[in-house]
């Protein structure tokens, strides 16, 4: 394959940006679909669980189960919607979806707690939904432990030993994202979401376009070089992806208060590594495919599904089994996701990242490679002679 050229790459660009000008749904699908997605994604997916439905059942009725029940009631996490006469009464309601967690709370309570004794509260949760139910059951079972650390020490002091203390006081610090929001965490991976997807989809789609209208051929006959082809097909489309990925960026801001704790130059280079990447697999597809249907169904697979299920975008890497932790490592949004949230969220410098910036590096120009190297077959492959074509 010959190397580029400044004039064929200068062609090619104009070409490239006055065809993508007169295709306006193209242009709107790759700026406003991404800010779109931000919206719909970012207020729609939340890992915060909170205002769980509750409902309890005070079979002591004492001052004591009162004050157990109010150390619910009291926060964000709980909502109190009922307080039922029975236990038979908490099945209907959950299996309606009423409530979720109730409170089961023994007859002789109070006396047990005088006592010394160590009272079994009950508690139910709805695990349908396996996130929800396991982060209720810690909710309540930190209160409980709050509530029973306190009723020690308070027994202990009324028996005459004196003022007590718990032997090690957690003193707890969140770093980066201190008020523990989701969208801190989901920002970012959304910004690596939308960006793979529509940057893959849209470029895999320009070189099957060209062959569908019969203008790849003109392109192939004409002086421009396989390498004028692929450079100069690729920065419309990285600049117009740039252009949306700041775009999000700033709504980001705007909308949800994720704003850019790192350095801006460090975090353009890896969008920059990044957007190449999915430029390069986007036209990989298109040179290897001959319909825009079949295009974009391969693009859809290979960025939508590996970029939301394996690259830690929703899902811990770490939780997976070993064979699916090792697909992940060829996963470019892993690597992108890591980056984007150690610049965004920690101000993280070249150090910590330079890994994800070298895979990201070799992912860009093993796509760009594999793309010319097509394009260059493609301008070898002998063209049928008229004869034949008729006959």
């Amino acid at each position: 394959m010959k190397g580029p050229t400044f004039a064929g790459i200068r062609c090619m660009v104009k070409k490239e940006f006055r065809q993508i000008r007169r295709d306006t749904r193209s242009l709107g699908f790759m700026i406003f679909l991404p800010a779109f997605m931000l919206l719909m994604f970012g207020f729609a997916l939340t890992l915060d669980v909170k205002h769980i439905a509750l409902a309890v059942v005070d079979e002591d009725g004492s001052q004591a189960s009162r004050e157990l029940v109010e150390q619910f009631s009291t926060t964000e996490y709980f909502d109190l919607k009922a307080v039922l006469p029975a236990t038979t009464a908490i099945d209907p309601l959950m299996a309606r979806g009423d409530i979720k967690a109730a409170l089961v709370i023994p007859p002789r309570f109070a006396e047990d707690l005088l006592a010394g004794r160590s009272p079994s509260v009950q508690v139910l949760v709805d695990g349908s939904n396996a996130l929800s139910g396991t982060t209720a059951g810690g909710y309540i079972a930190a209160i409980l432990q709050t509530y029973s650390q306190r009723i020690t020490l308070e027994t202990l002091a009324r028996r005459g030993l004196g003022r007590l203390s718990v032997p090690i006081a957690a003193e707890v610090r969140v770093w980066y994202n201190p008020e523990l929001r989701s969208s801190n965490f989901l920002i970012p991976g959304l910004i690596a979401f939308i960006l793979m997807v529509i940057v893959t989809v849209s470029t895999a789609s320009s070189v099957v376009r060209e062959k569908e209208r019969g203008t790849m051929d003109q392109l192939r006959i004409s002086s421009l070089r396989s390498s004028d082809l692929i450079i100069g097909k690729m920065i419309p489309y990285a600049l117009i992806s740039l252009g949306a990925a700041h775009l999000v960026l700033l709504l980001s801001q705007i909308l949800f208060g994720v704003g850019i704790k790192g350095s801006y130059p460090l975090l353009l280079l890896a969008m920059v590594l990044f957007v190449c990447g999915a430029l390069g697999q986007g036209l990989f597809i298109s040179s290897v495919t001959r319909t825009q249907q079949v295009a974009f169904l391969l693009a859809i697979l290979t960025s939508m599904l590996p970029t939301f299920i394996l690259s830690g975008f929703v899902f811990p890497v770490r939780n997976m089994p070993a064979v699916v932790q090792a697909v992940t490592y060829f996963v470019p949004a892993r690597y992108f996701l890591a980056a984007l949230r150690a610049i965004v969220l920690k101000d993280a410098g070249l150090a910590a990242i330079w890994q994800q910036i070298l895979f990201l590096a070799g992912f860009a120009l093993l796509m760009l490679g594999a793309s010319a190297a097509r394009m260059g077959r493609g301008e070898k492959e002998p063209r049928p002679r008229r004869g034949r074509a008729r006959a």
